[in-house]
């Protein structure tokens, strides 16, 4: 049985323990090549060992496999153990989520979460907790996919939400963090720091909901499972904070500004949750503009950048001023102002017959105006930037600062880039990729 498996593999020095009957024709040529040899039929030590091992993780599985069914049977409501209705996909069945150890740190007030549903949870969660532990204020985050599509802390509004008045900070954090990327933010799950105050979120009965244990520490060591092999690393437990962005390398701008600083934290934190490579613009304690996920680096800071002007774009008083028809809804309208500021509109007709009062055509001048006025954004990068474009790129969109870890053969251009174009560049020491 599973006692003598153990006993004997404990005792690998002189025992040579079999568990696995496929071993048996290769053991019995071992042994009897080496009593053709020696006169004696021994294995060597380390095929004692090879086998030692294949018996205690012979056990093991025994272990996980019993563990496995007492968990279902008997803490399967939730408390350790909970099935989901598929993975990632539908065929992907059967689906689960469970702890070995403890309880699961997180209750169902709703809903029935998803795979991916949870996967958003649990990198939306920490991103909130943080921005929280860094600046002292409440925190929100939109995710989809893997990646924030937004995050902000609670600070005012640049502009108002029409249905809702007097908003808490929490209520603006989370109006700020799905006003990002309005696009994306739509079938997305959030995150937030605090209590929610049911008047200011409106949801359907069978969103899912989930409260965590905000006391809740994962062990040190994660694992995953990949094409059947397991990877194992140290949870990524770095703290972002001020002391991240003290080493300003630029020669014009040696020193962050409080406001540039809180951003920093804000992109930074944003971007240790984001899918690799990423770069994340913010201004006014709010990411702006997210790239996530791309195999290029000025590849991401593009795509960033397009998402943080397409954001300034939406603040000019042309979009402020859009008279909305009452029936028109709420996506409806971010899909209208997306296409009206992007120049994408193709039916004309049916873009007009959403107003009350058709806007004016927001001219190409009108745009270029506008965007001079963008001023004030930090970007931070998961990793350096190998080029001088990305610099180039970014103070196209009123980019302050820049903060990246070095590393680059190219480090002294990006910095003389970001110097004669008035960029604060600063050199963190970490690199925050993320899959």
């Amino acid at each position: 049985g599973v006692t003598l498996l153990r006993a004997a593999a404990k005792n690998f020095a002189r025992v040579s323990i079999i568990s696995d009957p496929k071993d048996y024709a290769g053991i019995i040529a071992e042994l009897d090549a080496s009593f053709k040899a020696t006169g004696r039929a021994t294995l060597p030590e380390e095929r004692r060992k090879s086998l030692a091992l294949k018996a205690f993780t012979h056990t093991s599985d025994y272990d996980t496999a019993i563990s496995a069914y007492f968990r279902k049977e008997f803490a399967g409501n939730g408390d350790s153990q909970m099935f989901l209705r598929y993975g990632a996909n539908p065929h992907q069945k059967p689906a689960q989520v469970y702890v070995t150890d403890s309880k699961l740190p997180f209750k169902v007030l709703a809903g029935s979460p998803g795979y991916i549903n949870l996967l958003d949870a649990l990198n939306a969660w920490p991103l909130v907790k943080e921005l929280k532990q860094a600046l002292g204020l409440p925190a929100a985050a939109s995710f989809k996919h893997g990646s924030p599509a937004g995050a902000a802390v609670g600070l005012p509004l640049l502009y108002f939400v029409d249905d809702i008045a007097n908003l808490s900070p929490l209520a603006t954090a989370y109006a700020r963090a799905r006003g990002a990327d309005r696009m994306s933010s739509f079938g997305d799950w959030i995150a937030l720091s605090d209590i929610i105050i049911s008047r200011e979120v409106r949801r359907a009965a069978s969103t899912p909901v989930l409260q965590i244990d905000p006391a809740f520490e994962p062990a040190p060591i994660e694992r995953r499972t990949v094409y059947g092999l397991t990877l194992e690393q140290r949870r990524n437990d770095l703290v972002i904070d001020a002391s991240i962005f003290k080493n300003v390398v630029t020669k014009k701008k040696t020193a962050v500004s409080e406001a540039a600083l809180r951003d920093l934290i804000v992109a930074t934190i944003a971007l240790k949750y984001t899918q690799s490579n990423s770069v994340c613009y913010a201004k006014n304690g709010q990411v702006v503009g997210i790239g996530a996920g791309q195999q290029s680096r000025i590849h991401c800071t593009r795509l960033a950048g397009e998402k943080a002007d397409n954001w300034w774009l939406r603040h000019h008083p042309n979009v402020l001023g859009f008279k909305f028809k009452k029936e028109v809804k709420r996506a409806e309208r971010a899909n209208a102002i997306d296409q009206y500021v992007s120049d994408m509109i193709d039916n004309e007709a049916e873009f007009n017959a959403l107003f009350e009062e058709v806007p004016a055509p927001f001219s190409a001048e009108a745009k270029r105006a506008w965007k001079k006025e963008m001023d004030g954004l930090v970007v931070s990068s998961d990793a350096f930037f190998p080029f001088s474009d990305n610099v180039q790129r970014v103070s196209q969109s009123g980019v302050k600062f820049v903060a990246a870890p070095s590393g680059s053969v190219n480090d002294g251009l990006v910095v003389s880039e970001a110097d004669a174009r008035g960029i604060g560049y600063v050199f963190t020491e970490w690199r925050l990729f993320h899959h």
